[in-house]
């Protein structure tokens, strides 16, 4: 583990996060699948693909939220694996674990538990794959929640991020811009969560861009790094595989 502690100000603002994604825990799965016209599972379910995990292996996911991911890795490792799903948001979590249990009969269940991303509690090389979905441009220092997801990944295991990103080309830039600027907010209000809503469309326009990222995978230790665009340009799937020694 890293031992250098957080800054303050990298504690304040995991806080804020924390406590928005308390708040919006439970409108969350269905503004996910307004927002994405309900595409947001097979995106999950591409990310889980990438992984190349099989039966009886072991996963980590990072800022799993209410656990959708999490589950589409346990029935890819099967009731012999071991799927954990780490969120700092409490009320997330407890989603999570109901979810978890109406299908542990199905393919087992991932184990839920609370972690801090820039400070995960799991030894080195703790697991054959890793992922984060729709969590990564939420951390507080970016850089050292990909350091920590890659120390805790076996050599030759394979880090996953599916993430949101800005289209670059007219038209769908421009439709991306009125959307996310917009439509996005005004639902979050609707909701009673305007102020949520309104940091989304913030926090994608902060986010590296695809190449961007890639090169920090590549600075943390990861190699045979690609990426895939989906929906026209605004999602984005990058893999890349921890290099050995």
């Amino acid at each position: 583990m890293i031992e250098s502690k957080p800054s303050r100000e990298t504690d304040e603002f995991a806080g804020q996060v924390r406590g928005m994604f308390d708040r919006i825990a439970g409108v969350y799965d269905s503004m996910n699948s307004t927002m994405t016209a309900g595409m947001d599972r097979r995106w999950r379910q591409r990310a889980a693909a990438r992984t190349g995990l099989a039966a009886g292996g072991r996963a980590l996911d990072v800022a799993c939220g209410t656990g959708d991911l999490s589950l589409e890795l346990q029935g890819m490792v099967g009731p012999g694996g071991y799927v954990v799903g780490s969120d700092f948001s409490e009320r997330m979590l407890e989603l999570a674990r109901a979810k978890g249990s109406a299908r542990a009969i199905q393919a087992g269940a991932p184990t839920f538990e609370w972690g801090d991303a820039l400070q995960l509690s799991y030894d080195d090389a703790s697991f054959d794959a890793v992922t984060v979905g729709f969590g990564l441009r939420n951390f507080a220092d970016l850089d050292r929640g990909i350091a920590e997801m890659t120390r805790v990944l076996r050599p030759g295991g394979t880090l996953v991020v599916l993430e949101i990103t800005r289209p670059q080309r007219a038209p769908l830039s421009s439709f991306f811009s009125l959307w996310f600027d917009r439509v996005v907010p005004l639902l979050g209000r609707l909701t009673g969560e305007g102020e949520a809503y309104s940091y989304l469309p913030e926090s994608v326009r902060q986010f590296p861009l695809p190449g961007q990222l890639a090169a920090r995978l590549d600075a943390a230790g990861l190699e045979r790094i690609r990426w895939t665009i989906l929906a026209g340009g605004i999602i984005a799937i990058h893999s890349g595989v921890k290099r050995a020694g």
